[in-house]
Order: C-alpha cells, then sequence, then structure tokens
C-alpha cells in the first residue's frame, strides 16, 4: 500500500489525549508492539556481572517472557514479556526469590477503558461505583458519569484487567458492559461467508494475524464473525477481506462482508425505557384495583358494600383482596429496591432505593399485622395501608421511566452527529498518470488511507481528506457552526460529514475510522459529558448524609406524632376514622421516607453539562467538560492575540520600501531564505509576497536561498545566515539585540508605517537596514461587533501582541479595545495572565493555538480559536471550530446559560425536599388539615427527578444571542487593569 510522506497528512485532524502505552523494542511491527510490553524493574544488591546473569536466567526461564536484560551498573532489568502469560507481578517475585530487593516499577503502562454502568439511580450509587473502582489494584484514575451511565477508568494492566474492574463494580451491586478498551481504536466488524468447521476460523485468524498491522483478531464461531483491529497507516479493511478470500484452498471459497453490530448503548437504553414501562404497567395491573378496594368502592354504597363481608373473625374480603393483589408488586415488581438496598447497604452506604425499601415495608408489613390482628380477633377494628405500598411502587416506577426517557433526550445532539458520515462513497481507480479508470461505489467503513474518492454536488463527504483536483463550496455548518459555506480548491482540506454544494471534487483521504475530525469531536464531548464538574461537589457532599438523615427525620417525625397522640397533646378529633394515633403517625412516617429525593440532586448537573457540551458541538463550540463550563461562566476579562485572532491571520505585503543600492528581488530573496523555516504568519506572507516578486521579473523557480544558524527569536524576529551574510528580519527590538544603528530615515518609515495600523518588518544585513516590508492583515468583520458585545456583558477586552506598539495601539482603537500591551514575547503573555489573576480576576485567553499555548495553558479559561479543525486542543479548555469571534460570545453565553439552568436545578430540588419533608411530617395538619398520605409522597417525589431532567433539556433550544449586531457602542475598559 502506497504510503504517504505528507507529514501533515498523517497527523489526525483533532488530536485526543489518550493513555500511555508501553515501549516496544524498535522495528517491532506494530501487530508486534501490541502482542508484547515491557517492565523496568530498579534492582538493588547486584554486586557483579554473575548476579545479573542469575537475573536473567531466572527470568528468561519464566513462561511467557521473550527477553531479559539486566544492567549491573544501572542495577536495573528490562523485561519483554507476553501479557496473556505473565505479568509484572510474576517477574518481579522471581527477582526477590533470589534475593535481591526490587523497587517498584518505574515505568506503567496505562491502559483505558470505558463501561456501561447499569443499575445507577442517584449521586450515591454512582460514588459507590467510583469507590469501589478506586479499591481496585492498579487501577489509577475513574471517572463515574451519572447522566451518561458510563465509567471511563485508567488501570495498569500489569496489575488489574478489564474482567476484574467489571467484577469489582458487579460485588458493588451495579451491572457493567465494556464499550472499548484503548486498543480498540480502529476496528472493522466481519460476518464469514463460505466457513463450515471452526479449523476454517481458525486458519483465517491465523492468516490475519500475520497481516502487517493488524493488532487483534477476535473470532465468534457461532455467529461466524470476526473482529479485527488494525493500524489504519500499515493495512485497511478491503485488504483484510482480500486476505480473508486468498486463505481458502480449493474447492473451499471463502469471502467476508461488512457486518454493523447493533448499537449498544440504544439497544440497551431502549430496553430499560421498555423495561421500566412494562413494570409500571404489570403495577398498575393490581395497584389500580387495590387503589380502587381502599380508597373508592368503600365511599360509594351499595357497589362497596360487599368489601366489608367477613371472612373469618373481621378479616374482611376487602382486607384480603387487598393483601393478594399488593404482594406481587411488594416482592415480585419491587424486588429491583430490595436487591438496590442491600448492596447499597452492603458497601457501606445509602441511597434512594434503601428509602423506598424502607417505606414500603414498613406500610406493608404493618398491614400484614392489620390483617392477621383481625384474623385472630372478633373485636379488633384497624385500617390496612396496602394502598400506599403498592401506589408508592406504581408511581416510583412511573417517575423511573418518564425519566429515562427524558434522559435519553440529553444525548440527541450527539447522536446527531454520530450520524453525520454518509454510508457509501464513489471509490476511484487510476491509472499511472493520475487518470480516473473507474468507479466504485463502496461502503464508507472500507475507506483506508491514500484513497481517492470523487464527491458530487449535494453529497456529504464520507471521511476526511484533501481536495487534490476541482472547486466546490462546502456547508460545514453542522461540523463548525459556520453558516455560510466554504470555498475548496485543490490543496484545501475537507471534513467528513459537511455537504458538497455546487461543484465535483476529487479527495484523497488522510483520515478515516476513529482518527476522523467527527469521531474526534464525539470523543471530546463524550469525555467531556463523564468530567465532573466542580458545582456538582455539592450534591455529592450533601448525598453522603442525605438518607441517613431522612431515616432519622422519619422516625422522629413517627415518634413525635405518636407520642403526642398517646398523651392526648392533639385532639382526637383530627385522627381520620378507622385509624388511630399509630397509623397516623406511621403515615407521616412513612411520607417523609419516601417524599425525599436524592436523585434529583444528583442529576441536576450531569444532565444539564450532557445537553449543553452536545448543543456547544453541534454549534462548533467544543467545550472539555463540566469544569471549563464552571470557569467559563466567571470570566471578567478576555485577552485577545492579535494575529489570526483579532485580524483574519493571513498577512500580506503591501508596501516595500529600500534604504540602500541593494536591488529589491535580492532583499526581498535574503529576507525569504531567513523566514523559510519559520511558520508564523508574518514570515510566511514575506515568502509569499517573494514568489510573486519572483514571477513580476520573469523567474518561476520557488527554490530559496539556503541558510544556516536559523534562529527565531520569541516575540523579535529571526535571524539566519543566507548566502554568508547575516540577514536579520524584524522588529526595531530584534535590530537593537544585536546593536544594528536605526537612522531617523528608518525611524520616520516606521512610524507612518504603523500609524496605518501595518506592521513594519525590518531587514538588516551584515547588521545594516537595507529596506522594511509593510505587511497588513485585515481586522475580522465581526471583531468589533463582539468586543462590544462582551462588554455590553460586563467583561472587560485586552489585546496584548508581539507586534509594535502603534500598530497594536491602531487595531485596537479600530476594534474598541482600551486595555493593550504590545512587543510580549509567548512567555510575556502567560506572565500579564497571571498579572490579571492576582487582581481576583478570572482570566479567559483567546488564540489561535500556534503559538499561545503558553498562555492558553496560564488562562483561567483558554479558547482555541479557528483554523476548522487545526486547532491545537491540548492547550485549551473550550475549542472554536471557527475563526469567528462571536464564538467566543456563544461559548461564554452558554456556560453562563447553563450555570444558571445548574442553580435553577439545585433551587429545584432542594427546595422540593426542603418544602416537601415538612409538608408531608404534617407541619401543615394542625392548620389546614391537609397532609400528604405516603402514595402521593411517592408521586412527588417521582416527579421531582423528571422535572430536574427536563429543566435541563429545556438548554436544547438555546440559540447563538443574536442581538449581537445591535450593540454599536464602543467598550469602556475597566481603568484597573492596566
Amino acid at each position: 500500500m502506497e504510503q504517504n510522506g505528507e507529514n501533515h497528512l498523517k497527523d489526525p485532524l483533532l488530536q485526543a489525549d489518550g493513555g500511555g502505552s508501553g515501549a516496544s523494542p524498535a522495528g517491532a511491527s506494530p501487530r508486534k508492539e501490541r502482542k508484547t510490553r515491557k517492565v523496568m524493574f530498579n534492582v538493588r544488591g547486584i554486586s557483579c556481572a554473575s548476579c545479573a546473569v542469575s537475573i536473567e536466567t531466572v527470568v528468561a526461564g519464566l513462561k511467557g517472557v521473550e527477553s531479559v536484560s539486566v544492567s549491573p551498573l544501572q542495577g536495573q532489568a528490562v523485561v519483554q514479556y507476553r501479557p496473556e502469560e505473565a505479568d509484572a507481578r510474576t517477574i518481579k517475585e522471581a527477582i526477590e526469590g533470589l534475593n535481591f530487593e526490587v523497587d517498584e516499577l518505574q515505568e506503567q503502562e496505562i491502559a483505558v477503558c470505558r463501561l456501561r454502568i447499569k443499575g445507577m439511580a442517584c449521586t450515591s450509587c454512582s460514588e459507590s461505583v467510583e469507590r469501589a473502582l478506586q479499591m481496585v489494584p492498579g487501577v489509577k484514575k475513574a471517572a463515574v458519569g451519572l447522566a451518561l451511565e458510563e465509567a471511563k477508568v485508567h488501570f495498569d494492566p500489569n496489575i488489574t484487567s478489564r474482567d476484574l474492574i467489571i467484577e469489582a463494580i458487579e460485588d458493588a451491586g451495579f451491572g457493567a458492559d465494556l464499550i472499548s478498551s484503548g486498543d480498540d481504536v480502529n476496528k472493522v466488524h466481519l460476518k464469514l461467508e463460505g466457513v463450515s468447521s471452526p479449523e476454517d476460523i481458525k486458519l483465517i485468524q491465523s492468516r490475519l494475524e500475520s497481516v502487517e498491522g493488524v493488532n487483534n483478531v477476535e473470532c465468534d464461531t457461532a455467529g461466524q464473525t470476526i473482529i479485527v483491529a488494525y493500524d489504519p497507516d500499515v493495512t485497511g479493511p478491503r485488504l483484510l477481506i482480500q486476505c480473508i478470500q486468498d486463505a481458502a484452498q480449493p474447492p473451499k471459497y471463502f469471502n467476508a462482508s461488512l457486518y454493523s453490530p447493533p448499537k449498544q448503548r440504544e439497544a440497551e437504553r431502549h430496553h430499560e425505557i421498555r423495561n421500566y414501562r412494562n413494570q409500571f404497567l404489570w403495577s398498575c395491573l393490581f395497584s389500580v384495583p387495590v387503589f380502587m378496594f381502599s380508597m373508592v368502592l368503600p365511599m360509594i354504597s351499595p357497589f362497596g358494600d360487599w368489601l366489608f363481608y367477613k371472612v373469618c373473625n373481621n378479616m374482611t374480603i376487602g382486607m384480603l383482596l387487598r393483601w393478594l393483589l399488593c404482594s406481587p408488586v411488594q416482592f415480585i415488581i419491587g424486588w429491583r429496591f430490595y436487591v438496590g438496598a442491600y448492596h447499597a447497604l452492603k458497601r457501606g452506604y445509602s441511597n434512594m432505593d434503601v428509602l423506598v425499601a424502607l417505606g414500603t415495608n414498613a406500610a406493608y408489613f404493618y398491614s400484614v399485622y392489620i390483617v392477621l390482628k383481625a384474623l385472630t380477633s372478633e373485636s379488633f377494628e384497624g385500617q390496612d395501608f396496602f394502598e400506599t405500598s403498592a401506589m408508592l411502587i406504581s408511581f416510583i416506577l412511573l417517575g423511573k421511566y418518564l425519566e429515562v426517557v427524558a434522559k435519553g433526550k440529553t444525548s440527541d445532539a450527539l447522536s446527531k452527529l454520530t450520524e453525520l458520515a454518509p454510508e457509501t462513497a464513489c471509490l476511484l481507480t487510476l491509472d499511472k498518470d493520475g487518470n480516473a479508470i473507474s468507479e466504485t461505489e463502496i461502503s464508507t467503513q472500507l475507506l483506508q488511507r491514500n484513497d481517492v474518492i470523487k464527491i458530487v454536488p449535494g453529497e456529504k463527504v464520507p471521511v476526511d481528506g484533501v481536495v487534490i483536483k476541482g472547486q466546490s463550496h462546502v456547508n460545514e455548518s453542522m461540523i463548525t457552526g459556520e453558516a455560510r459555506p466554504i470555498a475548496k480548491k485543490p490543496g484545501d482540506k475537507v471534513i467528513g460529514g459537511t455537504v458538497n454544494d455546487n461543484g465535483c471534487i476529487i479527495v484523497k483521504v488522510t483520515h478515516v475510522g476513529s482518527e476522523t475530525a467527527l469521531s474526534q469531536i464525539v470523543q471530546l464531548v463524550e469525555a467531556a459529558q463523564l468530567a465532573r464538574a466542580p458545582v456538582q461537589k455539592l450534591a455529592d457532599r450533601i448525598s453522603r448524609f442525605f438518607v441517613p438523615t431522612v431515616v432519622v427525620a422519619a422516625f422522629l417525625t413517627w415518634l413525635g406524632w405518636f407520642v403526642a397522640g398517646q398523651f392526648d397533646i392533639y385532639p382526637r378529633e383530627w385522627i381520620p376514622k378507622a385509624m388511630d394515633s399509630f397509623e397516623l403517625a406511621l403515615q407521616f412516617g412513612i411520607s417523609v421516607l419516601v417524599v425525599a429525593c436524592p436523585c434529583a440532586l444528583g442529576l441536576a448537573t450531569p444532565t444539564a453539562v450532557m445537553v449543553a457540551t452536545g448543543k456547544g458541538a453541534s454549534q462548533g463550540v467544543l467545550i472539555k467538560g463540566g469544569n471549563a463550563l464552571e470557569k467559563a461562566h466567571k470570566v471578567k476579562a478576555i485577552i485577545f492575540d492579535k494575529t489570526g485572532t483579532l485580524t483574519v491571520g493571513k498577512p500580506s505585503v503591501v508596501q516595500t520600501k529600500v534604504f540602500s543600492k541593494i536591488p529589491l528581488l535580492e532583499l526581498c530573496d535574503l529576507a525569504a531564505g531567513a523566514e523559510a523555516n519559520s511558520e508564523h504568519p508574518l514570515s510566511k506572507a514575506i515568502v509569499e509576497y517573494t514568489k510573486k516578486l519572483r514571477e513580476q521579473y520573469g523567474s518561476h523557480s520557488d527554490h530559496m536561498m539556503e541558510s544556516k544558524d536559523f534562529e527565531v527569536h520569541p516575540g523579535a524576529g529571526v535571524s539566519a545566515n543566507v548566502e554568508g551574510k547575516l540577514v536579520l528580519v524584524g522588529n526595531k527590538r530584534l535590530m537593537q539585540e544585536f546593536e544594528v544603528p536605526i537612522s531617523s530615515e528608518v525611524e520616520g518609515h516606521m512610524s507612518e508605517t504603523e500609524e496605518l495600523a501595518r506592521t513594519c518588518v525590518l531587514v538588516a544585513i551584515d547588521r545594516t537596514i537595507c529596506g522594511a516590508l509593510a505587511v497588513s492583515d485585515p481586522l475580522k468583520p465581526e471583531a468589533g461587533r463582539a468586543i462590544s458585545y462582551l462588554s455590553s456583558m460586563g467583561i472587560s477586552s485586552i489585546m496584548v501582541t508581539g507586534d509594535n506598539w502603534a500598530t497594536a495601539k491602531s487595531i485596537a482603537k479600530e476594534v474598541g479595545i482600551g486595555t493593550v500591551f504590545a512587543e510580549i514575547d509567548p512567555v510575556g503573555k502567560a506572565e500579564k495572565i497571571k498579572d490579571l489573576q492576582m487582581k481576583g480576576l478570572t482570566v479567559a485567553m483567546v488564540g489561535d493555538g500556534i503559538n499561545d499555548s503558553p498562555a492558553l495553558a496560564a488562562a483561567d479559561v483558554g479558547l482555541a480559536i479557528g483554523a476548522g479543525t487545526d486547532v491545537a486542543i491540548e492547550a485549551a479548555d473550550i475549542v472554536l471550530m471557527r475563526s469567528s469571534l462571536e464564538d467566543v460570545i456563544t461559548a461564554i453565553d452558554l456556560s453562563r446559560k447553563t450555570l444558571s439552568r445548574i442553580r435553577l436545578n439545585y433551587v429545584w430540588a432542594l427546595g422540593y425536599n426542603v418544602l416537601g419533608m415538612p409538608v408531608a411530617a404534617g407541619v401543615l395538619f394542625p392548620f389546614t388539615g391537609i397532609r400528604l398520605p405516603p402514595w402521593l409522597a411517592g408521586a412527588c417525589m417521582a416527579a421531582s427527578s423528571v422535572s430536574v431532567v427536563c429543566s435541563s433539556l429545556l438548554l436544547q433550544l438555546y440559540k447563538k444571542p443574536l442581538h449581537v449586531e445591535e450593540v454599536a457602542a464602543g467598550p469602556k475598559n475597566d481603568p484597573d487593569l492596566v
């Protein structure tokens, strides 16, 4: 397969951070790297070469060890082994068995896996799963998302495994399924044809494992399917299918086709919704008759008179029917609450299941006591509460059903993103001259790096690539939020999932599978939804003592009302008919138990973060978790870089001036020779101008003069030795560093240039200024509106640039920025941010992600803007896919709306509990006669969780601030910032 020599085509468009990987021997194939691991030990007590030999002999004899090397001088042992047959602990124990002291591993391989967690209901559940994971030896980090119902675990595979991690979760009382692991970055699922025996599958597996670039092969003999993990740099799905076909020996014939496994998350969500719905309906089947026999028919004479017929002693038909109908609800349909409560108490914590189990058991078993007492006594009269237990479970199941349905909608935006890529693509076959000789429609999943595809008007771009022929406009709004179609010509990159508007383009594939920008965005948003926001800590703290406090409050409520009734502290007429003081007190106690809802508190933050990050992604704003959201809403000052942030970022030389007798072309050739190795936008502008100048002079060569001793002077310029001459290209500070004299003529020209908001680049040859180039970078059209709107939001705007003061002030005046810091290098930008933070300000930095990484990292919130998908996302908290400054406003406005929604959720959840519990405890009963029956309290509890999720879902209606154009006044910046 042809290898692409262009480095920038091999880098993923969005760099995702991942776990480290174990070291491997040089020159090993990718498949081999996955099959072996390397571990290093510090060994004390090695005194001579014979000690090293004895260690090597013993370790080499262990099963699974491929190589061992011991250094007596450094006291280190390096062992290469196969993880399926050996582990680091066994090797360490073998060395210790020779009476050497062995330190802990110096280098640990960190593996990552994502798991789907089943059965979490509230914050206590997610905390319990997190604690269980952190107690597993070898687990380094675990993050559990309640709303996402997932966990991301970083672990040392030398110590533990994915199976042990899943086992730990199951021991904690929850279900767990593996979603993905670190080694399945690129996988293809294939359905085998022509396979008649297990030996055939083993033959195919061995053939695939021998293919260069194949990392792992998993076979399902029963389903005749195979899963292959591969390196897209080396091989691809079409080559793998060809390998399977070639494995057959006549007369046998093997073939393979793409197989799409069912989407596990969607399937499980539908199963959960269906499960809760069915349980609710079954519960209603029994609970509604219980409610009718208890609360409705006895009030309607003569239809309910038959319920009072006595069966034995004082036990009536109504009592018996209610008992028989309630028992399946309590012990079969409600069994899930017993299981949840058992596992919670076993692990030393309490959750909603504990409250429900306590409340329903109290009502049910007291009712059983009443029935048995009536059965054995001719004079005993009492009221059972079977309707309380049955209706309570029914309403809670209804609430869980509505909650699961609503939670499924919180990830709608992310689901839409994953469905953007088309199912098929048009693959071209080219001859040696690059002309298309055939077209084939194939599945997008079969595309490989370096394939050439054709995209006609109206079609979606299947994967990321580079246009090699044709011109068109591409609608990227679904990825970047940019409403206007973007012009594409040869050399421009296209993103998978976008739509080709009006021209036919030929594209060379550069990224497939999980490396595409669309996949990277989805991974980034999923990681953000797992990250816990600091505001979530409030719910975490409350959840630790919430349930025990509620149980104590319920007991005190029962005790207070019971004692008051026994000593006639309240009038006897307060007690409803067919009840006594104990039963009234018990109803109040049960109501307190079941009205309290820890679930609403736990869902307040993660559901809002899920909706906000998904909505942001659809608008081209990638927010890296709740922490970034929470910090962004506090921002009071934003620092803008100039080049590429406030300006378009495509500077061009608009004027030249020569101060000596050197020809202009020679001056520009020397300057371009020095700048050729620089990535700065000004350097590129000078090189581009020199090429155009050569064309004007009749030269069409792109070859630049060779330079030596090239050096970048941050914030000043560059220096190099070109054709034996010392060439300096930069600003006044660079000239002063090299003690180059600056004449009054040069000073005057610089002032004139800078007053026009242009950057004056001086060119000195052998310490003499020979000329100057005026470079202009036009402002972004929305810059003034954005700065003005930020001012209306109470946010001060500051410009920090490495450019000269005159140009910086001119640009700042034009956009309405009052505070400017100029002639500052990248490190200086970070220091300015720290100075502002020392004044108590929350500072955001907006940069293009190229030379602004120190400042982006130093800021409270780093916003990496623009350049589509080429932006460096590691240092930034928020990635803006477009180059528009209006997205800065969108990011901050969305964070403010989200935090407001989270606070509203907390007010709703806390307020509900604060108001609901006293009402359930009977505070209003003495004054108004209003009391909350237990079944109605359960309905209120279910409604609180649903209301919080629905509140978060309102963020789906978020729109970018449309009144940004209406603000025209210039901002007034805070003078204290200077």
